[in-house]
């Protein structure tokens, strides 16, 4: 009475042992094309974003260039300031040369 035990116990313990082998011998497969459907799924949306953050890099940096040119004009025209006042002092000299000309001609 113990053979047929014996012999079904055999049996389920073999029958496990190769469902366990045949799961293990396709699982890394099975891995490989879950991975291989989310990378096609996932990699146009990646592109894209790519794409888009290349662009708002370049926008970016042209803003950031505008903005540097125009606080170098702000600080070139800050710095002007002496050569404006320089100009106004040459400006009153000649006035007052043109005036004791024109007293002169009198």
């Amino acid at each position: 009475m113990e053979e047929p035990e014996m012999q079904l116990k055999v049996k389920k313990v073999t029958d496990k042992f190769t469902e366990s082998m045949y799961v293990l011998a396709n699982e890394p497969s099975v891995a490989l094309y879950r991975l291989q459907e989310h990378v096609r799924r996932s990699l146009p949306e990646l592109a894209q974003h790519k794409a888009d953050m290349q662009s708002w890099e370049e926008q970016s940096q042209g803003a950031i260039y505008t903005v540097e040119y125009a606080c170098s004009a702000i600080k070139n025209m800050k710095d002007s300031g002496v050569y404006f006042k320089s100009i106004e002092g040459l400006l009153r000299h000649a006035s007052a040369v043109k005036d004791r000309l024109n007293s002169a001609r009198r």
